[in-house]
């Protein structure tokens, strides 16, 4: 059995040593940090299986982290939060959260939506290890799954930039730029379109998008 790894960001030291204590009791190897200005290097550096991320933390909050986090981190987080309404959780949702849950915790109610989350995870990159997108300098063209993709000049082209950019967000103006004859222009749709028809070919024209996701307020990314 995979021992998981979990990261805990919880700056009450008795919630963060009883959750730790309960988590490795289950099998979990836990790391535990306290100030949300350390939370960005240590998903970084540690990239765990699982978040469990307070909302209120010295430094960054939680809700900030959880935004920073998923420029890059794309395995699930767990938000704890103290307020337990429907506007709250839509928000967390919005930020980045995959799941949250009230304070106080409950153990066996956090161990279930761990395992959910994990086994979520799970299946999603198991998928991702199937569909891949390459591309083969010989030729000047792109597989995906070891399929020629049939590609227009601009959907060639603006896959190339966010393949020279996988796993990191490329805005609409830079996409914009890289396309032959298109002029940017902020109510200017053909990006959108194209990234649309990129989609199709690739299968993943439905939410949640795969391999092309759209980042909010930062553009779109190629999961590398």
């Amino acid at each position: 059995m995979t021992m998981h790894n979990i990261l805990l960001v919880e700056d009450d030291d008795e919630i963060a040593r009883l959750t730790c204590m309960y988590l490795e009791a289950e099998g979990y190897q836990v790391s535990t940090i306290q100030d949300g200005d350390q939370a960005i290097d240590a998903i970084r550096r540690r990239n765990p299986d699982l978040i469990i991320l307070d909302l209120m933390l010295p430094g960054l909050s939680g809700a900030e982290i959880c935004q920073q986090a998923r420029n890059f981190h794309q395995k699930p987080i767990l938000v704890l939060t103290a307020c337990d309404d429907d506007a709250n959780e839509i928000g967390l949702l919005k930020l980045g959260a995959d799941d949250y849950l009230a304070k106080p915790l409950r153990p066996h109610v956090l161990t279930a939506r761990i395992e959910a989350l994990l086994r979520r995870s799970s299946q999603t990159h198991s998928a991702q290890e199937v569909d891949t997108v390459t591309y083969q300098r010989e030729i000047d063209a792109f597989m995906y799954n070891g399929k020629r993709l049939e590609l227009t000049d601009a959907e060639y082209d603006l896959l190339k930039l966010l393949y020279d950019h996988r796993g990191k967000a490329v805005s609409r103006e830079t996409c914009c730029q890289g396309l032959r004859g298109i002029h940017y222009d902020l109510s200017d749709r053909s990006i959108d379109m194209r990234i649309s028809g990129l989609r199709r070919k690739l299968g993943d024209d439905s939410k949640p998008y795969r391999m092309i996701r759209t980042v909010r307020n930062k553009g779109y990314l190629l999961n590398g």
